[in-house]
């Protein structure tokens, strides 16, 4: 390699690596985001996944039930696929700290780990996906961002092994009890 194709090589991971958006870039956004305060009562989303070439391939709606005891937090998720599936999550979440949250739930490897700064969360983790009659760990990046006290917008990508293989996109709501 020479000494030019390093240099450009360096130069373009710069470059990529500065385009990342952090978590901190949101310090100091409005409103807050507060998990224990979103995810508590009821709530509606609904959404999309995508392709790696941005095709929509499915479409879902999900009813969510918040509730939280001190640093405690359960989140019942039912979704509704257009293909006429039905599908349960139930995350078991906990405060760690002032601005950092975690989670488990059945259909998760390991633990997910979140951050929040002003009005985002980024929120990671492996989901077991079921295709092709195998189950695959994908690891899912979620961006998730406050727009006022009862709405927010979810983006997620979705990688294998590194490789960009999809995305999601959500906007839930709070609906009253």
């Amino acid at each position: 390699m020479t000494v030019k194709s390093i240099l450009i090589a360096v130069a373009t991971m710069a470059l990529l690596t500065a385009c990342s958006a952090s978590i901190d870039d949101y310090q100091g956004e409005s409103p807050e985001l507060k998990l224990e305060t979103f995810f508590n009562g009821p709530l509606v989303a609904h959404g999309m996944v995508q392709n790696r070439s941005g095709k929509v391939t499915q479409r879902f709606t999900a009813t969510m039930e918040g509730t939280w005891e001190g640093n405690e937090g359960v989140l019942d998720e039912q979704f509704y696929w257009d293909d006429g599936r039905e599908q349960e999550r139930v995350w078991r979440l906990t405060k760690v700290g002032a601005n950092t949250y975690e989670g488990r739930a059945g259909d998760v490897e390991g633990t997910a780990v979140g951050t929040t700064a002003g009005n985002a969360l980024n929120w990671v983790y492996k989901l077991q996906v079921e295709t092709g009659g195998r189950t695959l760990n994908v690891t899912l990046d979620d961006w998730m961002y406050l727009l006022d006290e009862d709405r927010m917008i979810n983006r997620t990508k979705m990688t294998y092994f590194g490789f960009h293989v999809g995305d999601i996109t959500l906007y839930i709501e709070r609906t009253q009890p």
